[in-house]
């Protein structure tokens, strides 16, 4: 039995015409996204909306991605551009592959792609709060002033703990509570991550993965999913990239080496210190993965009103170690047991 159409499929079917070609939904865990090919054109566009009942984790800065995108067409190099349809602004679709590790476990990257990579920080780098008039989601006492790289950092971790931990608590307390992550791991992180040196700020993508990095068929690298994007320390998006990529340690160096060199050049003198501070990032990110990553991995456990016990080890095991890896920035007194785990998950 064939399944109904989505709204959003629909919506799409519609944009395309008779003559269109609708393909999807990608896959995408955020959105329901689908490429158009408008009829008598070879421009691809993607229409896509937010799927419903999804848990967003990360604070968004601008009120419309299209719209920085737009403001930003000659200061990034390789974005999605913006065509304007049926009165809307659609993203082009980048024909491509991301950089997605490769099966074996391979997380390496080509040099050409590395060099890319740190040409983008150097762009971002140069793109200063005042160089951009796009609105912003966030109100203006939520905003730090300008090189408070602490102050920035302290919206963030109020995020973390505002809109995941304490929104998510009547749910899921409980489970942090099993998994000894009180409310005291806030106090505790704050001690550890505080003491950020300024740094001027600048253009953040704050979501630099494999999937939102895409290889053209020239060896052209795109960045897609401006949706986090923010303004803040530029030390920031490293610290994200280096988290989330998790290069070989040869190809991580390099990067480091990359965006000091770049980032010195376009703003001499903002790198002091960068590399203790790049630690303290690091520690950040680590930490906000535990919250997000507790719900997620809960939440991918449940089969309808019933737990998946083949899912059960897997989800115990990356769950021992994303606690290992946040035991010191949060001050754990101890990193629990398999055992303990897979009881508070059950529970």
């Amino acid at each position: 039995m064939t399944s109904p159409l989505s709204d959003v499929r629909l919506r799409a079917d519609e944009l395309g015409g008779v003559n269109g070609v609708v393909r999807g939904p990608l896959k995408g865990y955020h959105h329901e996204t689908y490429v158009l090919t408008m009829p008598g054109e070879t421009r691809m566009v993607k229409f896509r909306e937010p799927r419903e009942e999804i848990l967003w984790f990360d604070r968004r800065c601008f009120r419309s991605e299209e719209d920085l995108l737009r403001a930003l067409q000659g200061k990034v190099s390789r974005i999605p551009p913006i065509h304007d349809v049926a009165g809307m602004a659609l993203q082009g679709f980048i024909a491509g592959r991301t950089l997605k590790a490769r099966p074996w476990g391979d997380r390496r990257v080509s040099e050409a792609v590395l060099v890319q990579i740190v040409d983008l920080f150097r762009e971002m780098a140069r793109i200063t709060p005042d160089m951009l008039d796009v609105q912003r989601r966030c109100e203006p006492e939520d905003r730090p002033e300008n090189g408070d790289c602490d102050g920035f950092l302290e919206r963030l971790i109020v995020f973390v703990e505002d809109q995941v931990y304490k929104k998510n608590y009547p749910v899921f307390g409980r489970l942090f509570e099993d998994l000894g992550i009180g409310d005291e791991v806030f106090v505790n992180l704050r001690k550890n991550v505080s003491g950020l040196k300024e740094r001027d700020f600048c253009l953040l993508h704050a979501d630099l993965h494999r999937e939102n990095l895409v290889l053209d068929p020239l060896g052209q690298l795109w960045a897609i999913d401006w949706e986090l994007a923010m303004f803040g320390d530029p030390l920031y998006d490293l610290a994200t990239n280096l988290y989330l990529m998790s290069y070989p340690e040869s190809q991580e160096s390099r990067v480091r080496a990359g965006w000091l060199r770049v980032v010195d050049r376009v703003r001499p003198g903002s790198t002091q210190d960068w590399e203790e501070d790049l630690d303290r990032l690091l520690a950040f990110k680590k930490a906000q993965s535990v919250f997000t990553d507790v719900i997620r991995l809960s939440l991918f456990l449940r089969d309808g009103p019933r737990i998946n016990w083949v899912r059960l080890p897997s989800v115990v095991g990356k769950l021992q170690a994303i606690l290992a890896a946040a035991e010191r920035p949060l001050g754990l007194s101890e990193v629990p047991s398999r055992s303990r785990i897979a009881a508070a998950l059950v529970r």
